[in-house]
């Protein structure tokens, strides 16, 4: 009797994922507000891009932007929006995505190691 009772909600909980943009927005590289825009025209919800309604809510502070969601949604769509954004505004080359907590629900911006590089390049 006890499964029945912890499957009668019926409703997913919502999610929340976190995209810090910290280091591109000190160095004036990326416009967090053109990042917000973008994700708010191209999330679907239903098949739709752009109809977020109150299922999906996009908030943004001072260089993080938070998306919340009151039905399932996926992480890896979200990260694969943030990509599509840098490669549109040709910074791909520079920043990429990275998961940088336990939880996985935090993104972070972050610029790639090029240091590591240089000595493989000459010859």
């Amino acid at each position: 009797m006890s499964r029945v009772g912890a499957k009668g909600g019926g409703k997913k909980k919502g999610v929340s994922f976190i995209i810090d943009c910290g280091k591109p927005v000190e160095d004036k590289i990326m416009d967090i507000a053109s990042l917000e825009k973008f994700l708010q025209e191209r999330i679907k919800v239903g098949g739709k891009p752009g109809a977020l309604g109150d299922v999906v809510t996009i908030a943004r502070d001072k260089s993080k932007i938070t998306v919340n969601a009151d039905s399932s949604f996926s992480k890896r769509y979200l990260k694969y929006l943030t990509k599509k954004y840098l490669k549109k505004n040709n910074v791909r080359d520079w920043l990429r995505v990275i998961a940088s907590n336990k939880e996985r629900n935090v993104y972070e911006l972050r610029y790639f190691n090029i240091a590591d590089g240089e000595g493989e390049e000459e010859e």
